[in-house]
């Protein structure tokens, strides 16, 4: 099976933004040696931090998690827009360290000698809420530092940077530090999300500015690395349709070139990833195209490919997924902590086993933490799933779900002795970074008696949306996509039973899967999915 996602190579020795049109939220990368390795946001779902690798930059493929799960009872279930936010992974002394923030709990490390091994427990280094954002530098003299940021919601002010001396085995903060740069004074408003450097004598600090949707990157420099630190916008939108480029990783090759990976929101699908070629100018970065008469560069659509001394294989993260391994695919995340007793993988018949996990029946299905989830893969897509309900107990219900800011789902339910199709459509809201939401089932039918039913999950781009009136996003151009379930009893013929508008949601984009949950008194049973096929 032919599992990759979008491919940014172009196998002619360039390729094109984005490297990953997937939802790699607020990525950090590094190089150690010949190896590039990339870390981003994960929120409420585990395993959580994932970590990618590549050989040149453009061809990435998840290797491992950080966390298996996430500290804190609370996270048993879903806490949408909470968890683990925007981390920082870096390398010292034969190290890997990923510094990464909870904005409800703390600061915390974990460390590891090997990127594809296992990681060790996180340590709390500061215990708070409203810090975020978090990147260590270890400096000449020893000594070690952290940056970092602040949340509003949390903090009741936002747009400032801190900077702290961590103990040297970077397991605590020496103190609570000072600020030391303050975007509500200097038209730097929103900025956050710091990664620290040191280059020719100067203290860089790249953080990005101006909002998610809307902003820019912004450069600081200093040759004090307590300040004051001068500024400078180095990358913006300009002409071209990559709104909000910032918030990344500047990245060396082994042959002296510089470039940049960033996100940009593309709402419904999320936070997709971007590279930039970088140059220096006086000691100030350039990132992308240099704008002409400007210091500042715009992003580029297609580029070379970074030299790094040998060319490599086209690969992409996995996408599509037969269950013909003995553990879950990377690709793969639960909608909070989750539990082995969840699922079984049958490697012998390429199929996993979810087990209905009892749900009571006033909770959400977006606030369910059995759903198996992954990210989007490609800007529009079919995902195809075969399963077999034979072994479905009074109360079960299993089936496809889409799971967003609006969410649906389409299943098979045993009520009375009886299969029925159910279509559930929901909407989440959110309370600052607080979420609820609440959904709807209907029984389309009653099915004849039955033991594979196939489902289909279409994700269309669309000139605007059609299904519904309701516009809320901060501009207008970027992808509108209509969300649409399918079921057939023979894996030929589909007959559509729900289409909605993707809606952008809180930091996350829309992830698409399978569940199985059980209501009610007596033991639930089970359901197998044989594939996931996902195609552009």
């Amino acid at each position: 099976m032919n599992n990759s996602a979008w491919t940014a190579d172009l196998g002619n020795g360039s390729y094109q933004n984005p490297i990953l049109y997937t939802d790699y939220s607020d990525p950090d990368a590094i190089r150690v040696g010949d190896d590039f390795f990339m870390v981003a946001s994960s929120f409420c779902n585990t395993p959580a931090i994932p970590i990618l690798h590549s050989k040149d930059l453009v061809n990435w493929t998840v290797i491992n998690y950080a966390l298996d799960k996430i500290p804190y009872e609370r996270y048993s279930k879903p806490a949408h827009g909470c968890g683990v936010w925007a981390p920082t992974i870096r390398y010292h002394q034969g190290t890997y360290y990923i510094f990464f923030p909870m904005p409800d709990e703390g600061i915390f490390v974990t460390k590891t000698k090997d990127p594809w091994g296992k990681w060790e427990a996180p340590t709390i280094v500061f215990e708070g809420k409203g810090w975020i954002d978090p990147c260590p530098f270890w400096d000449d003299d020893g000594k070690v530092y952290m940056v970092s940021a602040f949340a509003k919601s949390r903090m009741g002010f936002k747009s400032i940077l801190n900077l702290c001396e961590l103990h040297p085995d970077t397991l605590a903060v020496v103190d609570e530090g000072k600020f030391i740069f303050d975007g509500n004074v200097t038209g730097q408003h929103t900025i956050e999300g710091p990664k620290m450097y040191k280059r020719n004598g100067w203290y860089y600090i790249f953080a990005p500015a101006g909002g998610v949707k809307t902003g820019w990157q912004t450069v600081l420099r200093s040759q004090n690395i307590g300040g004051p630190y001068e500024y400078r916008e180095v990358m913006k939108q300009g002409n071209t349709n990559i709104n909000g480029p910032h918030q990344g990783a500047w990245v060396d090759t082994q042959n002296g070139e510089d470039w940049f990976i960033h996100f940009q929101d593309v709402y419904a699908a999320g936070r997709i990833v971007h590279l930039q070629p970088m140059s220096w100018i006086h000691d100030w970065p350039v990132i992308g195209e240099a704008a002409a008469g400007q210091s500042y560069g715009v992003p580029v659509q297609t580029c070379r490919k970074p030299n790094v001394g040998k060319t490599y294989p086209t690969y992409a993260p996995a996408a599509s997924d037969d269950f013909s391994g003995e553990t879950l695919g990377l690709q793969w995340q639960w909608n909070a902590n989750y539990d082995l007793s969840w699922y079984k993988m049958n490697p012998k018949e390429k199929t996993i086993t979810l087990h209905a996990i009892p749900k009571d029946s006033t909770v959400s299905l977006s606030d369910t933490p059995n759903l198996l989830l992954q990210k989007w893969a490609f800007p529009a897509f079919t995902a195809d799933t075969k399963l077999d309900v034979t072994a479905l107990s009074e109360g079960d219900t299993a089936g496809m779900v889409s799971l967003g800011v609006a969410f649906g789902a389409i299943a098979v339910t045993l009520e009375n002795g009886k299969k029925k199709l159910l279509k559930i459509t929901g909407r989440q809201t959110f309370d600052q970074e607080a979420a609820s939401a609440s959904d709807f089932s209907e029984v389309l039918m009653e099915l004849e008696e039955l033991d594979f039913i196939y489902f289909r999950n279409i994700v269309k781009q669309v000139p605007e949306p059609t299904i519904c009136s309701e516009n809320d996003d901060e501009i207008q151009d970027h992808p509108f996509e209509i969300i649409s379930f399918s079921y057939s009893l023979d894996g030929v013929d589909f007959k559509e039973v729900s289409a909605f508008d993707a809606k952008a949601g809180r930091w996350v984009g829309v992830k698409n899967g399978l569940f199985c949950y059980h209501i009610g008194d007596g033991k639930g049973g089970s359901v197998q999915a044989e594939y996931f096929k996902i195609k552009p």
